[in-house]
Formats: structure tokens, sequence, C-alpha cells
């Protein structure tokens, strides 16, 4: 049995993107949530610093997290956003205790 996999990453944009990241999202979260093994997926923004997002999926397993990472549609996607970041991504692959 395979364990469900939570995945938490942490965008930083620049001010002037905040919009734009907003209707990307807004314009690829079905898609992202229709991937193979994705079982939830949600987005959040930082109530005091509105340019630090959050995202926040549920995957299968790891297997399935790895297949959309290493997509077509999330290398177009995050060649996209990429961009608009003032910092590094920080990404963390959790499992629930």
């Amino acid at each position: 049995m395979t364990t469900p996999l939570t995945r938490v990453v942490k965008l930083t944009l620049a001010s002037e993107h905040i919009d734009d990241f907003k209707q990307i999202w807004t314009g690829h979260k079905a898609a992202i949530a229709g991937m193979e093994g994705c079982i939830s997926l949600q987005a959040y923004q930082d109530h005091k610093e509105p340019n630090i997002f959050f995202t926040i999926s549920q995957w299968e397993s790891e297997h399935y997290l790895d297949n959309y990472r290493y997509s077509e549609f999330f290398k177009k996607l995050w060649s996209t956003v990429r961009p608009m970041f003032t910092a590094k991504a920080m990404a963390h692959s959790l499992t629930r205790l």
C-alpha cells in the first residue's frame, strides 16, 4: 500500500505579479487537480504578506506527484510563473503522522 503525500510549496512573488499569478492559477487549477493521482489541490495567499502564496496538494503517492512534476504541462507552467518569483520556491513533501 502506498502512502498519500501532501506537497506544500511556498512561492514568493514580486508584488507586480500577484494578479498575474492569480489569473494563471485560476486558469490551470482544474488541469492540475485533474492529473492522475491528485486527491486535492488548494492555494492560499498570506494574509499579512500578500506576495507570498502556498499551494497544497495531496497525491495518492510520490509516483503520481513525480509524474506531474516531470510532465510537459508542469514544465510549461513553471517556465511561465518562475520569472515572477523573488525567492526560490520552497517545496516540502509531507506524510501524515
